[in-house]
Parts: structure tokens; sequence; C-alpha cells
């Protein structure tokens, strides 16, 4: 800030006098950061090369000096040229050397003039600067006296607002005579920067400098108004929150008059025993302490403190070292599953697997990521219960079903307001210790939006090498979910991606036979709903007709959900006649089971029993258990389509056109005219045209149906098959020959026809299944229809049309 003038000083010090050419020479002084203006005395610094001599040199000679600016404020140069100085500069009467506390020089000075240096030059260890005078031109007019007014008056704001302004500055700026002097006052009053304050010295327009002087302080004012504002807005937060912490203080003192705690603080001394107790990992005790300390210093009623204060409860809440001591005794894990499961052989001898390892070399092994696949019904979710209380361990269960945003997996960020930690964490919260058996139900039924892709989080969570650091988008600390036995469940690995898949390790559940069912009704289905439905106690029993008739009758399943659901309504039916106390049946015969029950809803029997031309009977898989599908062919006189119904996809599409290409190929061994394929039309259709289908494994059964339409041998309704053909006639393996072959059985086809190389898959079927069914194992479609197709009939149906169409043609030439 520029000091006011008025030294009498300066007054003996006159202005310099010009030669004959308007030139004047006097000692220069340059300067750092500091730009100098007429009438207004500013402090010079002499640390410039010459700057202490120039002064006294001009002191002794009561002479004035040139003031200018350095345009490097970093220079330190020895030697000075007119290209490191501003050529605008002011002559200036120089008042007295002051030395200072830390060795440096300096001396005021009061500006009188602006001049133009035109040249420089050393003399006696200073520099001498010849320059010419600029004089302000006289201006006078009405609306220049009425912008000096307007000037006046914001400035006189400005310095209402900012106390910094001496107030005899004000009085030289109210009463300056003339525009340019109002405009340098101004100038010199306020903070610019130095190229801005050397352009206005540049400026030498009086009317124009004080244009721009009237737009610097509007600026200013704006400023200062919008600063004035927020001082205000603090001063009243700082007031309130001293009266809130005055008022505190008064409030904690009567508390302790009357013997009663401060409940803030009290909740700090909580929070800290629950964060020494959660026994946390250095790093996650370290975090806890800064939020307690943030939490510490925060206002009660700041909105902060919710928020840090649900952090710190999710910290101490999870499970960091707590876990159940594993039950390792194999034999006694093995009655747990076998009481509580019924078959699952398989599946049991992995999980009694893990348990021998984990007793023998706990520290070492990584626990298993399982993935349980198979049909609904068939005891995945109910067997990781069993698998939990096998081992001792908690058992909590996720459901990611129609799950489509990532941060349901990891957890939004703190920055939301809301945030919550992931389903992860939550699960592990309620299950209260690290090694829980975690069950992942529905991973196949994961989605997929804008929001991410849930099942790239499972990513770091199903990977032992990864998930002894799963981090949380909201704990934002590493969590240990190593000692986690994570078991998903799928219905289809399909839309599983195979970066997840190649993390799992799969174990198929298949579908129950017939006789499995019926033990597990009799062993745990009817007892538990006979509980549950309050008629335990009457005496009840199901006879094994009852059951199948359920079975076969009231149910279509891979599993047993509906064959519960159907003795739960039996039993429903049954509690409410003895409510209604009406005589009730106390043993279930499949004559009482369509009385309670009504019309069977399924046909016991199998849909193709007649031995027909082009209609064959296909097995096929379905992620619900096997199904028996019936293909139709038949030939219309027409130009050689081929026409295919029934909802069949790309695949079963071409298995379809491959079996024509194969019987086209051999057409002359099956006595079959090669121009029929032009003359007559192939519709091929597969009933129940509202379900899809899809797949390879139909192409046995359409070539054999496509052969006996062209062949007219009929095929023997007593068979079913399944397999791939190729377009060589060669009978490739297929899948779920399990499922297949027990819905042919369940249809009471008692021949079943499957590749040779699926002969391993008939290990998994109970041997009373195979003892039933005469099964067939074919690497050749010839072989297939030795089996299948009967005798070539005398005379063919398509050779009578033939015959009719070339005597017609003949008829038509004549």
């Amino acid at each position: 800030m520029a000091n006011s003038p008025g030294i009498h000083d300066f007054q003996e010090i006159e202005e310099a006098q010009p030669d004959s050419e308007g030139y004047l020479v006097r000692p220069l002084v340059p300067q750092r950061g500091l730009v100098a203006f007429p009438a207004i005395v500013s402090p010079l610094a002499l640390d410039t090369p010459g700057a202490a001599e120039a002064v006294s040199a001009a002191l002794q000679a009561h002479q004035s000096v040139i003031v200018t600016a350095l345009h490097d404020s970093e220079f330190t140069g020895k030697t000075l040229a007119l290209e490191d100085v501003f050529s605008i500069g002011v002559e200036v009467a120089p008042g007295r050397i002051l030395h200072m506390p830390n060795g440096s020089q300096t001396a005021l000075g009061q500006g009188r003039r602006r001049v133009e240096i035109a040249s420089i030059e050393p003399h006696a260890g200073y520099w001498l600067a010849r320059a010419r005078v600029i004089e302000d031109a006289p201006v006078k007019s009405r609306k220049i006296r009425a912008t000096m007014q307007v000037i006046s008056n914001l400035f006189k704001k400005i310095a209402d607002l900012n106390e910094n302004i001496p107030d005899e500055v004000l009085f030289y700026i109210l009463n300056a005579d003339t525009p340019g002097q109002l405009a340098d006052l101004v100038i010199a009053s306020l903070t610019l920067p130095i190229e801005e304050r050397q352009r206005l010295l540049e400026m030498f327009d009086q009317v124009e400098r004080l244009d721009e002087v009237g737009k610097l302080l509007g600026e200013e004012l704006k400023v200062l108004e919008l600063r004035d504002e927020i001082s205000g807005q603090l001063q009243q937060e700082m007031d309130r929150t001293q009266r809130e912490l005055y008022l505190r203080e008064q409030l904690r003192i009567i508390q302790g008059e009357l013997g009663e705690d401060d409940p803030f603080q009290a909740e700090l001394t909580e929070v800290t025993r629950q964060i020494e107790q959660a026994n946390m990992p250095p790093e996650v005790h370290s975090k806890a302490m800064k939020e307690l300390v943030r939490l510490n210093m925060m206002s009660p009623l700041a909105p902060e403190v919710g928020i840090v204060r649900t952090y710190i409860d999710w910290l101490t809440s999870i499970p960091w070292a707590k876990q159940t001591t594993d039950q390792l005794d194999v034999k006694a894990a093995a009655e747990i599953l076998e009481r509580e499961h019924y078959g699952l052989a398989k599946i049991k001898d992995r999980i009694l697997e893990y348990i021998a390892v984990l007793r023998l070399a706990a520290e070492k092994m990584h626990s298993p990521i399982l993935c349980f696949v198979g049909p609904p019904g068939v005891g995945k979710t109910s067997l990781g219960k069993s698998i939990a209380a096998a081992l001792g361990r908690e058992f909590v269960r996720v459901s990611l079903g129609g799950v489509r945003d990532e941060a349901e997996i990891r957890g939004h960020r703190r920055t939301y307001i809301g945030a919550l930690p992931g389903r992860i964490v939550q699960t592990m919260r309620r299950a209260g210790t690290i090694n829980p058996v975690f069950m992942l139900d529905e991973i196949d039924k994961l989605g997929t939006d804008f929001r991410g892709d849930p099942s790239s989080a499972l990513l770091e969570i199903l990977d032992p090498e990864q998930n002894h650091a799963f981090s949380d988008h909201y704990l934002e600390v590493p969590y240990d979910l190593s000692k986690v036995l994570f078991i998903t469940t799928a219905n289809d690995l399909d839309p599983l991606p195979p970066a997840l898949l190649d993390r799992l390790e799969v174990i198929e559940f298949t579908s129950y036979t017939d006789e499995e069912k019926l033990t597990i009704a009799q062993r745990f289905l009817i007892p538990r709903e006979l509980e549950a439905n309050g008629v335990s106690n009457l005496g009840l029993s199901f006879e094994s007709s009852a059951l199948n008739a359920l079975i076969h009758e009231y149910t279509y399943e891979a599993g047993v959900r509906n064959l519960d659901r159907e003795i739960a309504n039996v039993a429903r039916k049954i509690a409410r006649q003895v409510t209604e106390e009406k005589p009730y049946p106390r043993r279930i015969t499949a004559k009482q089971v369509y009385k309670l029950l009504g019309p069977a809803p399924f046909d016991d029997m199998r849909a193709n029993d007649t031995d027909s031309i082009g209609v064959a009977t296909g097995l096929a898989w379905t992620p619900f258990g096997g199904d028996v599908l019936t293909i139709e062919v038949s030939v219309l006189a027409g130009k050689g389509t081929l026409l295919l119904t029934g909802s069949l996809g790309e695949v079963m599409q071409e298995s379809a056109q491959a079996a024509l290409s194969y019987m086209r190929n051999r057409a002359e061994e099956f006595n079959v005219p090669n121009d029929d394929f032009d003359y007559f039309d192939v519709h091929v259709h597969v009933p129940e045209g509202a379900v899809p289908k899809d797949g390879p494994s139909a192409g046995v059964t359409l070539a054999a149906a496509l052969i006996s339409a062209f062949t007219e041998r009929k095929v023997r309704s007593d068979f079913a098959m399944t397999g791939e053909i190729t377009l060589r006639g060669k009978i490739l393996p297929v899948g779920g020959i399990k499922e297949k072959v027990l819905a042919a059985r369940r249809a009471r086809i008692k021949k079943v026809i499957i590749p040779r190389q699926n002969e391993r898959d008939l290990e998994e079927l109970p041997k009373a299944v195979l003892r039933e069914l005469q099964i067939t194992l074919v690497d050749d479609m010839q072989q297939v229809l030795d089996s299948v197709l009967m005798e070539t009939p005398a005379e063919r149906r398509l050779d009578r049309l033939r015959k009719e169409r070339d005597e017609k043609e003949d008829k038509d030439e004549e």
C-alpha cells in the first residue's frame, strides 16, 4: 500500500529542468516489483545495481531521481542496459536513506512526473538516465467531473469494506484535482500485479486511465462484498458453534453435578472399547482409530457424525479373527450327511475328502470353491446346510438371482449418501465368523447392465489366490475371505463367463430316479410335511402306490420339490377333514390321492405307442431333467423344400439338414429314387411347438424319422434314441444320458439307443434301472436303422403318387 504524500523533506527538491532538446538527466534507481506513480510516496528498495549510490548522489546534489521497474524481478547482474528496465518511469524526489536491522537500505520517494527513458549510461558507480517528460494534457468537462465523482464514491465504498486503506489516502483521493491524479492515487492504493500497474502507468490519456480505474474498482468492490458476505456467514457459523460449545460445556458441568455422563462422550468411550475388542489387523485398527479421532473432533450435531459412526460400526461388527472350531471327525460327518440326504454319493465323498485334508494339512490347503450344478429341487441348497452342520460351521446364503449392480457385491463408496458394504461383507457380519460355509445361490442368474458386471466382481471373491485381501468399496480396507468355504449353485453353466467358470470346481447333481424319489419321500418329505401341517399324530401312512401316483402323474421334475408340495397338499386336505370332524383316510392309497387331489395333470403313458411311418421317439435333456419328444416327418407333393416347425433352434435345424443329406447320400441303398427329393417336400415337426428346442442330440431321431418317411418303413414305438449324426452316418456322443434314460423309463419305453462313446455314463445309473431297460450302444446310423425300422412295404405311397403324376403328364402331352 502506498503512503500518503506530505513529508516536508521532499519539498526541498525541485523538479528537473529539461535541456534544449527537452530531455532531463538524472540518476536511475531500478526497482524489483515496484512501480512508482506521480504524487505518491513509495518506499524505494536500494538493493538493485547502483540504486544506493544513485540516491546518495541525488541527495547530495538536492536533485530528483528517475525510478523505473526491472523487467525481471530476479535480476542480479552487475551491469544494466536499457532493455533490462521498462522505458516508462517516474521522476521521484528521494528522502533520506534508512538502514534496516537486516542490513538492507531503503528510502522514501515522492513521485513527480511520468518520464520516458531514452538511454542510460554508467556514471561514478551508478547509472544516469536521459529521459523525456510526459505531461498530462488538461481535460475539463461535465462528464469527466461526473466520472471522477463516481470513482470517488466507489473508492469510498471500498475503503469502508477494506480496513487496510488509511483515512489519509481516502482524504487525498476525495480531494484530487485532475482525472490523472485521481486515477494514479487509486491505482497506487489497489493491490495489483506489477504488469497491470506498469500497463496503467504507460496509459497517458487521463480519461482512458480513469475509465480503466473505474472497471478495476468495480471488480474490487464485487470481491470485497463477496468476501464480506462470506465472512459474515463464517462469523455466524462460528458464533453458533461457540454458543453450542458453551451450552454443551454447561450441560456437561450440570450432568457432572447430577452424577450423569455426557452421552456423546459415553458413546465415544463405547466406540473405543469396541475397536479394541474387535481384534482387527494393524492396518484396519489404524484406519478405525483415525476415524475415531475425526469423530472426537466433530460436533455431536454435525451431519458427518452419523456417517463416521456407521463406518466404525461396520468395521467393529464384522468378524476379523473369530472362527469356529472345525469338526474333523470324518465318520461323524459322514453320518450327518447320510442322515440328512439320501444318495448323492459322489458329492458326499468330495466333502469327506475335504474334511480329511483339512485334518491333515489345514495350514497348507486352500478352501475349494465348489459349484453345485443340477436341476431345481435336487437338494443343492439343503446340502450346503448339511455340509455346514458336518463341519460345525455357520451357514449363510446369498441369492444372486437378478443381481445386476456390481455395487451389490462390492458395496458403494462412502461418497454416496446411504452407502453400505456389499452383500459379501453384510453376510459375513451375519455369519459372525471368518470361516462360515457361504452359499452363493443361483449364480447363473446374475445379470449385467450399465451399473457394471457382478460376475466380474465375483472373480476376486472366488479365487483362492486373491480372496485373502478382498476389497470392498465401502470398507476401503482388505478383508480376508480365504478361510470361507464358498459353495455356488446353478441350474446351467452356459451363462457363466469362462473366467468365472475356471475358478469353480463343478459337481453335477443329476436327476433322481423313481426309487430315489420314493425313498426320499418316505424318509424325509412325509414326516416333515405331516409335522408341518399338524397331522403327525394321526397315524397316517402313504402306500407306495400313492407315492408312485404322485411321482408319475402329479409331478414331472428331476428333483423332489413338487413332490414335496403335493405331499403337503394331501396333508392339508386331511387336516381340513380332521378340523371339520369328517372321516379321513389313515392309509393313503393311489385311489385316495386321485380323490384328494383331483385329475392328474400328467399322463403316465408315452405319447407315441404305435408303430408309425415317419414318427420316431427321441430323448432330450433340459435344465429340469430329461424328457421324451416325438419327431414327425411327412413327405408331400411339392418341389423338394425342407420345412421345419416346432420352435426348433439353429443347431437342431442343422441336425435336420445333416440327416436329410445323409438320407439323400444313401438313397440308392434305401431304394429311394433321387428325383423324390425334387418332386416331394419334407415337413419335419416336433410337437409342443410353444416350447423352444435345440441341440444336436436329436440327429439320430431325425434321421430315423426321415428315412422311415421316404422308405415308408414303420419305426418301432418301443424304442427311444439319442445321439448326434454326421454326414457319413457316424454317431457322436451327447450329454445328459442319465436324465434321458430315466425319462425313457418314466415313459415306459424299455429299449433305448445311445452312442457307444456314452457307455461310461451308464455307470451313473442304478443297477435296477439298467436291469429294466434294454440299452443298445451304436456308433453308426445303420445300426440304428437295423434296430428301429420294420420291413419294407410291397409298394410305396410315393411310387403310386409318382406313377399317377407321370400318367397325368403323358395324358397332358397327348
